[in-house]
């Protein structure tokens, strides 16, 4: 049976005043949402603090650049919530971008029939992916860290270590640089993402087989779920969106190189990591995850108004990292006790008659 990487659960106790108690509820309160809080702090602060970071250009600035980490981030999430590490969602992007591009310069091809061989091509190498984690039961760190790799080489072997430049249509290249209303275009399609994995992961059966096989796989197995199938679609799902993605880096930076790409990684798996600390603690979960891409991008465009140097932003993402797992990890005990005490609470309920006390009569 495949191991898991991430634990993550469909279990989850919902604590109500009326029954639990304020103080118990205002503590979950504040577990929950004290990330979201937090962002808007800081939000506030930096507004208040840099006139310039109050305005609509750094807003449209932090959506437009951080829109392709968020949807990197859901791509992450995906496989997370079966238990699993996708590090594919930086080495994947370096080569999807360097296609979208050529295949309509080298080749001709419209950027209709490029994007769809790219999003194709991907969907085939989360197959692989999928197969090596599931099938062959190689831990998917492991798993994806070396075929990453390999892809990278690939990227590299492809481009030859040079850009790869020419025209690009108009309609290509608009569908980054389009804004709706004064919001650019790419914020939209995280919306769209996180909302469609939200109803998938949350509200069907699917999601909650995925968070089942996420916190026990063996169990999983036992109760009929097909863990297999799903770990290997989680990660055709994961690799698909991040070829989208590299689509949207192709027509942002309208230049494939084997540079770009790589540094995605480290803030996407944060981001993902982060949000399974927040809405839903020690639960992996789509608008965790979203929340944690909005801390990273406020706190970093904060620190670069205020003056940061260039090694501000890998140190904060890393340092952030270590910090998220930390919590995480904390989140996931508390959760686990907590259901172990619901658990033990319902088997008294259950048999009254072990937790009555015997008398004797004279």
């Amino acid at each position: 049976m495949s191991k898991t990487s991430v634990k993550s659960t469909a279990l989850e106790k919902n604590v109500i005043p009326a029954r639990d108690g304020w103080m118990p509820w205002a503590s979950e309160m504040a577990s929950r949402y004290s990330l979201l809080l937090l962002s808007v702090i800081l939000l506030l602060l930096f507004a208040l603090t840099t006139p310039s970071f109050a305005s609509m250009l750094t807003m449209q600035a932090i959506l437009a650049s951080k829109s392709k980490i968020a949807l990197l981030a859901l791509a992450a999430t995906i496989p997370m919530i079966v238990g699993k590490i996708d590090l594919n969602v930086g080495f994947g992007i370096v080569l999807w971008h360097i296609l979208a591009i050529s295949l309509q310069v080298k080749y001709g091809l419209s950027w209709p029939l490029a994007i769809a061989i790219v999003v194709a091509l991907s969907a085939v190498y989360g197959l692989l992916n999928g197969i090596l984690v599931a099938l062959a039961d190689i831990d998917s760190f492991v798993a994806t860290l070396g075929s990453g790799t390999a892809l990278y080489a690939v990227a590299l072997w492809y481009s030859g270590g040079s850009q790869i430049v020419g025209n690009l249509p108009d309609a290509f290249v608009a569908l980054h640089h389009t804004e709706i209303a004064g919001i650019p275009v790419a914020a939209f399609y995280v919306l769209f993402a996180a909302v469609g994995l939200w109803l998938v992961t949350e509200h069907t059966p699917l999601g909650r087989c995925m968070y089942a096989i996420g916190g026990n796989p063996t169990a999983a197995h036992l109760n009929g779920i097909p863990v297999t199938r799903y770990i290997i679609g989680s990660f055709i799902a994961s690799s698909v969106l991040t070829g989208i993605t590299g689509v949207l880096v192709a027509a942002e930076q309208g230049v494939g190189q084997a540079s770009v790409g790589m540094d995605f990684l480290l803030p996407a798996l944060v981001g993902a990591f982060l949000g399974s600390t927040t809405i839903k603690p020690g639960r992996v979960n789509v608008w965790g995850t979203v929340v944690g891409v909005a801390i990273l991008a406020i706190g970093i465009a904060g620190i670069q108004q205020f003056g940061g140097a260039f090694w501000v932003e890998p140190l904060f993402n890393g340092a952030t990292l270590l910090l998220s797992i930390t919590f995480a990890g904390y989140a996931q005990r508390r959760r686990l006790l907590s259901q172990k005490s619901v658990q033990k609470a319902t088997t008294r309920k259950s048999n009254p008659s072990n937790n009555s006390t015997p008398h004797t009569t004279e």
